[in-house]
């Protein structure tokens, strides 16, 4: 039941407690055939930066609001500005369908959308290796998921019924 593996006295790969994980690691680079880079040395994603920014927070949307909003809502990275000291200025727009969603998200006093961009931005920190600016507003759009535009941004094909 090893499936080919060269190591026997390993019954479990775990991740999380670093069971068997060498060996895994060993196995795969002998496995992994010789090839060129598919992408530069110095780019660490195959998405735009922004993209990945907007992802970061939506996860921290996500995490914090599973009871109440899973899917009606979506993150834009409006601006990026890369600033003198090395640092980034990131704007990002948060996007509901329903005004009273926007209630939602801000929470008692405005804590829950300064807890999700403090974490989004402490992320994208780690990320980047260098300080990051985050400001987050939320705007309501009411029809923003029948909008063709916001799926052909994450690579996805989008029919509307009347094609």
């Amino acid at each position: 039941m090893n499936a080919g593996f060269p190591f026997e006295k390993t019954f479990m790969i775990s991740a999380e407690r670093g069971y068997g994980v060498d060996d895994l690691r060993q196995w795969l680079a002998a496995e992994l055939p010789d090839s060129p880079w598919l992408y530069p040395e110095d780019q660490i994603a195959d998405l735009p930066m922004r993209m990945i920014a907007a992802e970061m927070t939506r996860e921290k949307l996500t995490l914090r609001l599973h009871q109440e909003l899973p899917y009606q809502l979506t993150v834009e990275t409006e601006n990026w500005e890369e600033r003198k000291d090395g640092s980034a200025r990131i704007d990002q727009v948060i996007y509901v369908s329903r005004d009273g969603h926007k209630g939602i998200i801000l929470g008692n006093k405005g804590e829950t959308i300064k807890a999700i961009s403090k974490a989004s931005r402490e992320e994208l920190e780690e990320f980047l290796g260098r300080k990051v600016h985050l400001f987050c507003q939320i705007k309501v759009r009411e029809k923003w998921l029948d909008e063709a535009e916001r799926y052909s941004e994450m690579g996805l094909n989008f029919k509307d019924g009347n094609a």
